[in-house]
């Protein structure tokens, strides 16, 4: 059996994105991820001195597409006609190496596992060889890009002069441990799931389908559902919202590529590099950085952030609003993308 094709991952739904070689890509959790690849996008231009380089890496199950759309453009914080913005996919994305690209034998069920840490030297590699860039702006990212922002300032801190994790913590909470979980249990408790070599992705929906509803359940929060605010988003009804939009979002992809990050996500951890002494770890961070949970997040509390922040030195602690809750990151209020900007134009201001 070769890779299976899903066409939900190409350049016509997600693109435009390259390709970087990473070749024979040594993993933290042992083996080597072959002829491995890291899609990623550009935007903007890298100035002469290349001093204006903007990281911006991906969250669970999103793409370099939906930071683009939803953290870029002209008159924004982040603006390409001021920054060169890389996006970069994490691997396991379906865009970069993953269950569903790569050829046998690692394919499906047997692609290795992924660390954070392995998709931040991955980023590395391409932000040094690639590019030639020795110190990155700004790095930002939401979720998972938060862990991998985290990362980043803690594993190259002489690399990153500001950073700004959004609704993520840096060493992931048991409680996200466990609903991480759950997450997987509602897809491998699929018949169609068939210890991860089934024959269409699209056959497991019954598992994606509830993977889907969790998130409806965690990805938002309780005000959200009390005020009714799906209807601002063309939605007739509950269920119209939780099929037409969440169930929607995830039943193209393929579950082997959501395991994959899952599997990572749980075992995010920055003390990893230091014993397992979190304030040893974020005392090494040099850049300045501003912490930006979401209020109504119930995967990442704001309690659980601002811990981390107070162990981070010249850190900010910044708080969005989004009735969203966790899901807010993906712009879906006005107001959002306005407190985003805000915080980001303010940190990019900053003489550091």
């Amino acid at each position: 059996m070769s890779e299976l094709f899903n066409s939900y991952y190409s350049q016509a739904t997600h693109g435009p994105f390259q390709l970087f070689q990473l070749g024979d890509f040594g993993l933290e959790e042992g083996g080597t991820l072959h002829a491995g690849q890291l899609a990623y996008t550009t935007l903007g231009t890298l100035n002469a001195d290349k001093t204006n380089a903007v990281l911006l890496p991906t969250w669970y199950s999103g793409t370099s597409k939906i930071m683009a759309d939803v953290h870029v453009g002209p008159g924004r914080a982040i603006d390409p006609d001021r920054y060169f913005v890389i996006i970069a996919n994490q691997l396991g994305n379906g865009l970069s190496s993953s269950p569903t690209n790569t050829p046998a034998p690692f394919n499906m069920a047997r692609f290795p596992r992924i660390r954070i840490g392995d998709d931040v030297r991955a980023q590395h590699k391409l932000v040094t060889e690639q590019f030639g860039i020795e110190r990155l702006e700004l790095v930002c990212g939401g979720s998972m890009g938060a862990q991998q922002t985290y990362e980043w300032a803690v594993r190259y801190p002489d690399m990153v002069k500001r950073a700004a994790p959004l609704a993520g913590t840096a060493k992931n909470t048991p409680h996200d441990f466990l609903f991480v979980e759950t997450l997987t249990e509602a897809i491998t408790s699929d018949p169609a799931w068939h210890a991860g070599w089934y024959t269409d992705p699209h056959a497991v929906h019954l598992g994606l389908r509830r993977h889907a509803r969790l998130w409806g359940v965690m990805g938002f929060c309780t005000e959200m559902f009390k005020q009714a605010t799906w209807r601002e988003l063309g939605f007739s009804s509950l269920e119209d919202f939780i099929v037409g939009f969440v169930e929607h979002y995830f039943l193209p992809m393929d579950p082997n590529n959501l395991l994959c990050m899952a599997w990572k996500w749980q075992r995010g951890d920055v003390s990893r590099h230091t014993d397992g002494d979190l304030a040893q770890a974020l005392a090494r961070i040099t850049a300045k950085v501003f912490v930006l949970p979401i209020d109504e997040d119930m995967f990442f509390p704001p309690r659980d952030c601002e811990a981390e922040h107070k162990l981070i030195p010249n850190s900010e602690f910044r708080v969005l609003h989004s009735m969203y809750g966790h899901l807010g990151l993906f712009g879906l209020e006005p107001v959002y993308l306005q407190q985003i900007d805000q915080h980001l134009g303010e940190l990019l201001a900053l003489d550091v």
